[in-house]
């Protein structure tokens, strides 16, 4: 390798598990070494693992699979408790396939310390289940049926640090609806976004919230199928925007939920992605946009990184990670030949490429505490734990 490919960042493979189950998402548990497997097993059931990354390998915590919780380090009451049946209102098992989840931390106070706590949101099925109490999966949850077809895609905002204003999860589901939750309104979303009367459905593949930087403000932005992505304004709750990228929509992400809308990038099926400058929007031809064709198949998810929301991940349909950065133009404004105010898109620009695996990368997440670590897993049923080196310098 030349001296000028030492100077790019790498992605080391730093620990790795084979599951013996389909892994769908992965994520970190904020404020710790742990991170949570979702997936389904040969069976049709779901499994949910939590593990703990420990001198260089991952140590299984905590198990719920097929309704039934397994426990390692827990006391054997634990072990054995089985959990009630996900189809009956208010359980949390795990009879269904769960497809996504969100995690967030949450203090609490223990024997006179202070201690980090976590839960997470999850979508099992056409079911809504939060919070999952992650030191005690055991415990059933509130549950709701909260579409009529199955939830492709979940995040959260709010509550905890991640965002002004209230707690909320949205879900986007195969019936065509993008629907939002608040955990203390039991049952009824508090938002509902579905075709109008006469408008074909369209399977929402992805969504994700952004523009809380304050207690009023708060955007959903939604993919689907067909290619068309939606921006819906929570605090007037009307379609702000939306335009059609012409393949369908796999991911789509904020680099920040937290500030005013920046940058919003939107993966597609035919290996191209979209970065669309959110700051100035034109009356007719909206947000200005700059597409990259970054990979040979289907990217599966894009990813900012928390540090340094310019520098983003997208994984690959051939089990590849590509590693970008995007680069601001001198002006990212100006104004059109009737004096509308437009914006300007910037660039972005290849870091490192790898390829992990011969199957799908299909999940993907950087750790909120340590710049670099971030986890990915694939349907070759393997989960890994990546460092990508020199971020400080890029």
């Amino acid at each position: 390798m030349s001296a000028a490919g030492l100077e790019r960042p790498q992605v080391v493979v730093h620990a790795q598990q084979s599951l013996n189950y389909t892994v769908f998402d992965c994520k970190w548990v904020p404020r710790s070494a742990r991170l949570l497997c979702l997936g389904s097993a040969p069976r049709g059931t779901g499994v949910l693992q939590l593990y703990e990354l420990r001198g260089g390998r991952l140590l299984l915590l905590s198990e719920v699979s097929g309704g039934r919780s397994d426990s390692a380090g827990r006391p054997r009451e634990a072990e054995r408790s089985p959990l009630p049946p996900a189809e009956a209102p208010g359980n949390g098992g795990l009879r269904g396939q769960p497809q996504h989840l969100v995690s967030a931390p949450g203090p609490a106070c223990c024997s006179g310390r202070r201690r980090s706590r976590s839960a997470a949101a999850l979508g099992v099925g056409a079911r809504v289940s939060f919070p999952v109490n992650l030191e005690a999966p055991e415990i059933p949850v509130y549950s709701v049926k909260g579409h009529k077809e199955i939830i492709n895609s979940i995040d959260g905002v709010g509550g905890l640090g991640i965002g002004e204003g209230a707690p909320e999860i949205v879900t986007g589901s195969r019936d065509g609806t993008v629907k939002v939750w608040d955990p203390r309104q039991k049952e009824t979303p508090v938002a509902n976004m579905e075709p109008a009367q006469g408008e074909s459905k369209r399977d929402c593949w992805t969504v994700a919230f952004g523009n809380a930087y304050n207690q009023e403000e708060r955007v959903v932005c939604a993919g689907y199928d067909n290619g068309d992505i939606k921006l819906f304004d929570l605090r007037t709750m009307s379609l702000r925007w939306e335009t059609n990228i012409k393949n369908g929509v796999c991911s789509v992400e904020f680099d920040r939920k937290d500030v005013n809308m920046n940058k919003l990038v939107a993966t597609s099926l035919e290996g191209k992605f979209h970065v669309f400058d959110m700051r100035t929007q034109h009356p007719t031809k909206g947000f200005a946009s700059v597409s990259e064709k970054a990979h040979k198949s289907t990217i599966w998810q894009v990813r900012h990184l928390p540090q340094n929301r310019d520098v983003f991940m997208t994984s690959g349909g051939a089990g590849s990670l590509h590693l970008w950065k995007y680069e601001y133009p001198a002006q990212r404004s100006k104004k059109d030949s009737e004096g509308a105010e437009m914006g300007v898109a910037g660039s972005v620009s290849l870091l490192q490429n790898v390829t992990l695996s011969t199957q799908p990368i299909s999940s993907l997440d950087w750790s909120p505490d340590k710049k670099g670590l971030c986890v990915c897993g694939a349907f070759d049923q393997t989960v890994r734990v990546l460092i990508v080196t020199k971020l400080n310098k890029v």
